[in-house]
């Protein structure tokens, strides 16, 4: 896979913002990651850019399943292929979305953006939307990035 960044980039390691922040998505998020996609599964079927998707799956899976796609987005950080932040309540580790950053499907060079929040944080989806528009905008070098707008 392409390195959706050029190769001295420094990928930034945190977005701050009043009504959360985002950290690289680790192995230390995992029962909490759980817990908040698990109880907002058709909220998040229902948030632009996942919808025909098939995940988050209905079924749901186990906290074990969830830890080995921890590992994997974790890895794909690392090897700078692609970079998935976890969304945290400003002042705890308490889950309460996610943002992928990953190379587009059709064209490779163009970076694919996503996000979610859990249904009981929805009013942040929007506000989330534009502090990540904005941070790829300002911070990150990127020839352009597709993202459902809100």
């Amino acid at each position: 896979m392409t390195a959706p960044v050029p190769a001295d980039f420094t990928v930034p390691r945190e977005l701050l913002a009043p009504e959360f922040r985002l950290e690289p998505l680790g192995e230390r998020h995992n029962a909490s990651d759980h817990a908040a996609w698990t109880s907002s599964i058709a909220h998040i079927r229902a948030t632009p850019g996942w919808a025909g998707g098939g995940w988050p799956p209905a079924e749901g899976m186990p906290p074990e399943r969830n830890l080995d796609d921890l590992r994997r987005h974790a890895a794909d950080f690392e090897a700078r292929t692609g970079f998935t932040y976890t969304v945290l309540e400003p002042d705890r580790d308490e889950v309460i979305g996610c943002v992928y950053l990953y190379p587009d499907r059709e064209d490779p060079s163009v970076l694919s953006v996503s996000s979610w929040v859990r249904a009981d944080r929805a009013h942040l989806d929007a506000p989330l939307y534009r502090a990540v528009s904005d941070w790829l905008t300002g911070h990150w070098t990127l020839r352009e990035f597709r993202y459902a707008p809100r």
